[in-house]
């Protein structure tokens, strides 16, 4: 039986629901087993951006327990595919001084370790559609997915030191893979942005195509993989995964630590502070 059967709630992005209580990420799986995986737009700080931020991390357990879906594809709603980190986000958290803002970072970080050890222990393979600017925990998002098509012009940026914190997420554990240490370092140190088709050229992702198409090509990547031979597809990720597994693992962990430590210095209100 399907855990990701959605119940119909309206037309509103993000309205499909399933047994499992997800009420803003929309899954939809169709018969030959592709699970397409909507993010929707987060807009303004407050409860919904937390709402997506807790299911974005909890899908892939739903997705790894469902035994219809043999491949995945996620995407963004409108012209965003998901910005998870923006200064306006991290200004919502209460004054560093409180418990309060120790319990809401411990979430944060439970829920990134989530996402990430989700996507990299998920055996199903994942297809990213990248339709438009993906930040922090998108940018994992798009990065860890084991095939990744953007729009060329699409924004990627990992914001943490512009922010006052650490790459945590899965920069530390995933950039050097792909692109080698002094592409990392350059984008990580600066959190300056790059569109697809840089990313393309320095291996951060796998292809950069026209907007038009990146959906139509995603999702044909997507149709191959549910229907191509399932074990050897999945433990072929599976053995690739052992890289991640081996040593990104511990480079998240150390890096996701110090991210948390980061909320409590001077930094992260320096950075609030400069945006106004």
């Amino acid at each position: 039986m399907s855990l990701l059967q959605p119940e119909p709630k309206g037309d509103r992005i993000g309205g499909a629901t399933n047994v499992d209580g997800l009420s803003e990420v929309r899954v939809d799986v169709d018969d030959i087993g592709v699970a397409t995986v909507t993010i929707p737009t987060a807009g303004s700080v407050g409860h919904r951006q937390a709402s997506i931020h807790r299911e974005v991390a909890m899908v892939w357990d739903l997705l790894a327990r469902d035994d219809s879906v043999r491949s995945v594809l996620v995407t963004g709603a409108d012209d965003e595919f998901y910005c998870s980190a923006t200064i306006s986000g991290l200004k919502a958290i209460p004054s560093l001084d409180k418990a309060a803002t120790f319990e809401v970072v411990q979430r944060l970080q439970a829920e990134s370790d989530q996402l990430v050890y989700g996507m990299v222990n998920l055996d199903k393979p994942v297809v990213a559609a990248i339709n438009g600017r993906a930040a922090g925990g998108g940018l994992a998002v798009a990065l860890l997915a084991d095939i990744s098509v953007a729009d060329s012009d699409a924004v990627l940026v990992d914001p943490h030191a512009a922010f006052g914190l650490a790459a945590g997420d899965h920069a530390a554990m995933l950039w050097p893979i792909l692109c080698g240490m002094a592409k990392s370092k350059l984008y990580l140190l600066t959190a300056d942005p790059l569109d697809g088709a840089e990313a393309e050229r320095i291996g951060l992702i796998s292809r950069a195509v026209s907007k038009f198409e990146v959906l139509p090509i995603a999702r044909q990547y997507a149709e191959r993989l549910a229907t191509g031979p399932q074990l050897p597809i999945r433990y072929t990720k599976r053995a690739l995964n052992q890289w991640l597994r081996l040593g990104g693992i511990a480079a998240h962990d150390y890096s996701a630590a110090l991210e948390l430590l980061n909320f409590f210095g001077p930094d992260l209100g320096a950075a609030a502070a400069q945006s106004g």
